[in-house]
């Protein structure tokens, strides 16, 4: 039930006129942003909120095995805390680009601390049934899904730029250290003192959450220009994706992992409790094995990142991953599966902090939040529909047939790694780039005014007719990108060698945001086209109409 936060950050600028000798330097330490105040401060409050849920989690799960003997009810605890991602990812994520950060995390907090009291309630009254256990998790579930493209906004934003993998893994880390210390908290808790005195624990992490919020002092970016609607940016943000190759392999490779790795998350409490008949601090230390594996892997990480690179990395620790699965699957000595578990946090945090990293390298700064609430989505969301799947084969297979199934599949996912590879993502790429100047008015323009039709004239000499035609290709996903709606290039019929790019956006707002989501990598594409063309200017068309009621209505101007 815990949710793993990717962390993101603007890419760091590239080094121009370095030498080589310069560039190849030892990578930062895995904990060398916790130099930060301010980010160890807000660490803390992460780690403090992923400890509530991942005590939440143990506690959740043994109290699932008491009230229900179905394998289905177990299997839905995932579920109930991974589905609000397919409800309010996209919307949340959208949330961490338009408003302030800082209120919405207090107000997500204190929902969950909330959440968490009720449940102690229930749970002290003996009116706890499988429904209520499900509602609350599934609750718990919202915040979490509301609060996770927040805190991979902020966290690696109070950091040095050169320091993004680690502040990523950190963020993992925090997870981790949770998964070591809370189901084994979760277990003792139990054991001594019954749910309800382990669910008042949560509260009172959450309210530590709250606590570290308020003391932050935020430093918000200024606009001249308004905040993006909700309903606008996430078409934004949607239309992004679709034109974003890097990201898309994150997408798919994310996806393919977890829809089998889910399995060993949803079907570890049954193995612990039917299977191998464990107490509660005997399932907790079993999950702990996992975060103290997790924690172990990280340490190594950088080292071993370096050695391998991105892709054998994560197919690597992909076949490891698998090999644990079938351990859980076919073993039934509690030492060895101890160890298979410890091999899991290894491989956990391996695959995880390079898709991370990865996802947070794919996008450019004024679409982070949604981009990465998007891998959020499709992370979570692939959770929630594996463990149900998983659960259900289960009931029917049993769990041994049932794990292996899933080993098989995850393993046949890694085919996938062959067209969609994640070294090749680079945050370099994505660096903002400023490709063109303010746009030269007779008069205001309100905001909301359009649409906007945008004319470009392009001069190309007879020799370079197919380069540029060629390059032009390239011309549309950028444009479609970046908010335009059509994208068409004609030709001079009596003049050959006049071209006219037109695209039209949805508002003059939306335009103006246009100069400000050029990457790095569109810069070599401007480059070549000035090799082969000549500019000569740019026309700005408005709906005259829609121009005229704009005006009449107040809106703001550009």
């Amino acid at each position: 039930m815990a949710k793993d936060i990717p962390a993101i950050n603007l890419p760091a600028p590239s080094s121009e006129g370095t030498s080589s000798s310069a560039v190849v330097t030892a990578p930062p330490s895995a904990w060398s942003p916790l130099r930060h105040p301010a980010f160890r401060s807000l660490w803390l409050a992460a780690l403090a909120s992923n400890l509530g849920l991942w005590i939440q989690n143990a506690a959740g799960s043994w109290d699932m095995t008491t009230l229900s003997s179905a394998p289905l009810h177990v299997a839905l605890l995932q579920t109930a805390s991974s589905f609000p991602v397919f409800l309010v990812g996209l919307p949340a994520a959208a949330f961490g680009d338009i408003f302030d950060r800082r209120r919405l995390l207090l107000s997500f907090a204190t929902w969950m601390a909330l959440t968490s009291a009720t449940l102690a309630a229930l749970s002290f009254t003996g009116t706890l049934t499988p429904e209520r256990l499900l509602a609350l998790t599934f609750a718990l579930g919202l915040g979490a899904a509301l609060s996770a493209p927040l805190w991979q906004s902020i966290l690696p934003t109070l950091v040095d730029r050169t320091e993004l993998a680690p502040a990523v893994t950190l963020g993992g880390v925090a997870i981790n250290i949770a998964r070591a210390v809370g189901p084994a908290l979760g277990g003792i808790g139990i054991a001594l003192a019954g749910s309800a005195p382990v669910y008042t624990f949560n509260a009172l992490a959450f309210s530590v959450v709250v606590f570290q919020v308020v003391r932050w002092k935020q430093q918000r970016p200024t606009s001249h220009l308004p905040p993006e609607r909700v309903v606008g940016a996430i078409i934004a943000g949607l239309r992004f994706a679709r034109r974003a190759p890097a990201l898309q392999s994150v997408l798919l490779r994310s996806g393919a992992f977890i829809l089998a790795g889910s399995a060993l998350w949803a079907l570890l409490p049954l193995v612990a409790r039917r299977e191998l008949h464990l107490s509660p601090l005997g399932f907790g230390l079993l999950l702990g094995c996992i975060g103290a594996g997790a924690l172990a892997g990280a340490a190594i990480l950088p080292r071993y990142r370096a050695r391998l690179g991105t892709d054998r990395l994560v197919v690597l620790a992909s076949f490891l991953y698998a090999a644990a699965m079938l351990t859980l699957a076919h073993v039934r000595f509690a030492p060895a599966l101890y160890v298979a578990m410890t091999a899991t946090g290894v491989a956990w945090i391996a695959i995880l902090s390079s898709l991370n990293v990865a996802a947070a390298s794919a996008a450019p700064g004024w679409v982070q939040s949604r981009a990465l609430g998007l891998y959020l989505l499709v992370f979570q969301g692939g959770q929630a529909l594996g463990s149900l799947a998983w659960g259900a084969l289960a009931g029917r297979l049993g769990t041994a047939l049932t794990l292996t199934i899933a080993a098989s599949a995850l393993l046949v996912g890694l085919l996938i790694a062959v067209r969609h590879r994640l070294g090749i993502v680079s945050k370099d790429d994505v660096a903002p780039w400023r490709a063109f100047p303010e746009p030269v008015l007779a008069q205001p323009v309100h905001i909301d005014a359009g649409p906007v039709l945008i004319q470009r004239r392009h001069v190309v000499a007879p020799e370079q007719r197919a380069a540029f035609l060629r390059l032009a290709r390239d011309l549309e996903p950028v444009r479609r990108r970046d908010g335009a709606m059509t994208w068409t290039l004609f030709e001079d019929v009596a003049a050959p060698g006049i071209f006219i790019e037109t695209f039209l956006v949805a508002s003059w707002g939306e335009h103006l945001r246009q100069h400000h989501r050029a990457t790095a990598a569109d810069q070599k594409l401007f480059d070549a086209l000035d090799q082969v063309a000549r500019d000569e200017g740019v026309t700005h068309l408005i709906d005259a109409y829609a121009a005229a009621e704009a005006s009449a209505r107040g809106e703001p101007v550009g």
